[in-house]
């Protein structure tokens, strides 16, 4: 696991292309919020880390503190390399943020998904890593799809340690 490098994009980019669960929009929503990242470090609302296999980024996780909250993180994106998935990268990414947001005083972690079946993967991923589902929002994205969102209290998670 590393920090994010400008080098690193055309290969998250293509990603982001790959897994085929994210919109053109959406791809780039994800490349603006790595030169977010890139171009200000002094920026403290977004971190990225990259999962790295073979000298090549296999996927990355980007999360940060959520404004006005006393301890609570979102966790804005998750992906990784099709060639690299069942593999444990999305695990090894999540744990390493949880385990991050846990140093940085985090106390509950929040995330969001769609309720499409293309995503059906993706929300057994969350329910595997400890994830509650804790609200459904109807036709949030579009009609028909709805967003799903999932909580993880981290302060529960240390004391089951």
């Amino acid at each position: 696991m590393r920090d994010l490098k400008r080098s690193d994009l055309p290969d998250l980019q293509r990603i982001l292309e790959e897994t085929k669960a994210f919109t053109d929009a959406e791809v780039d929503c994800a490349m603006e919020l790595f030169h977010t990242v890139l171009d200000n470090p002094a920026q403290k609302d977004y971190l990225v880390v990259v999962a790295e296999e073979g000298g090549l980024p296999a996927g990355y996780i980007l999360y940060g503190p959520v404004p006005l909250t006393e301890g609570t993180f979102d966790i804005y994106w998750i992906a990784t390399d099709p060639a690299h998935q069942g593999r444990g990268v999305g695990q090894r990414l999540l744990l390493y943020a949880e385990t991050d947001i846990q140093l940085r005083g985090g106390r509950l972690v929040c995330l969001e998904t769609s309720s499409q079946g293309s995503y059906e993967r993706t929300r057994r991923f969350y329910d595997r890593a400890g994830y509650v589902q804790a609200a459904v929002i109807p036709d949030f994205y579009r009609p028909g799809d709805d967003r799903i969102t999932y909580t993880k209290n981290l302060t529960t998670v240390v004391e089951g340690l």
